[in-house]
């Protein structure tokens, strides 16, 4: 009976103690996370793919992407050998990242694809775009 009892007292020491060893660092990782980044927006501007070609060299998909407004932009780009995808088929994608874009300026970029085969035409679109606000720089009344 009474190992039991002192197994007992182990086991309510040893959670006593993780709780003042794990709870503090705990609350300081979380009180000490960045700040959630202000919302990202998208459709204030507008990006869209320009073109897309076969790579002689590589074999590969470039999609040409422009994008207008303000802001930063990172962009997925989708390609695919029709413009509709089947049911149930994945296609392969690739991230664009434009940054700084000013009004009136558009910025452009290029997407690198995978190797496409041969006897097909490729087809690239914008899957999905967010959009984060130019931030203020320092000193700049």
């Amino acid at each position: 009976m009474s190992a039991l009892k002192w197994q007992g007292w182990l086991v309510g020491l040893l959670v006593l103690a993780g709780l003042l060893v794990f709870a503090p660092l705990g609350l300081y990782v979380w009180a000490s996370g960045d700040p959630a980044p202000s919302s990202p927006t998208a459709g204030a501007g507008s990006v869209r793919v320009t073109g897309c070609r076969i790579d002689p060299a590589s074999r590969r998909v470039v999609a040409g992407v422009e994008a207008t407004g303000q802001g930063s932009y990172v962009v997925t780009v989708e390609f695919r050998d029709r413009a509709e995808p089947g049911p149930g088929v994945r296609s392969a994608q690739s991230l664009v990242s434009i940054p700084g874009v000013t009004p009136g300026t558009p910025e452009r970029s290029e997407a690198i694809g995978p190797v496409w085969p041969p006897a097909t035409t490729p087809w690239c679109g914008v899957a999905h775009t967010t959009r984060t606000e130019a931030e203020a720089t320092p000193g700049g009344g």
